[in-house]
């Protein structure tokens, strides 16, 4: 499993049948600095969703996963599913502010 701030990924074994393509190689936006979680080369990766569930597939021998906040995380050719860590408050669960 990988940890790129509040992204959290790990290896799964396919893509889910009825997932559909997403456009694009960012995986998801900061909300205060507007800073992203993305893959430098698009042409390295196919974003898919599912729902709420995105995932990824690494087409090239490795992609690099990049933000102006975090060290860069290098993932090899695979398959992943990838979410946001989430705050907990007695009131409500919430994703986890950037």
């Amino acid at each position: 499993m990988w940890r790129h701030g509040d992204v959290l990924i790990a290896a799964i074994d396919q893509i889910p049948s009825d997932a559909t393509p997403r456009n694009g190689s960012t995986l998801a936006y900061g909300e205060v600095t507007g800073h992203s979680h993305r893959f430098k080369l698009a042409d390295t990766v196919a974003l898919w969703q599912r729902g709420d569930s995105l995932f990824v597939e690494v087409t090239a021998d490795n992609a690099q996963l990049i933000h102006e906040e975090h060290a860069m995380i290098e993932l090899p050719r695979g398959t992943y599913r990838v979410w946001m860590q989430r705050e907990y408050s007695p009131q409500e669960i919430r994703r986890v502010v950037d």
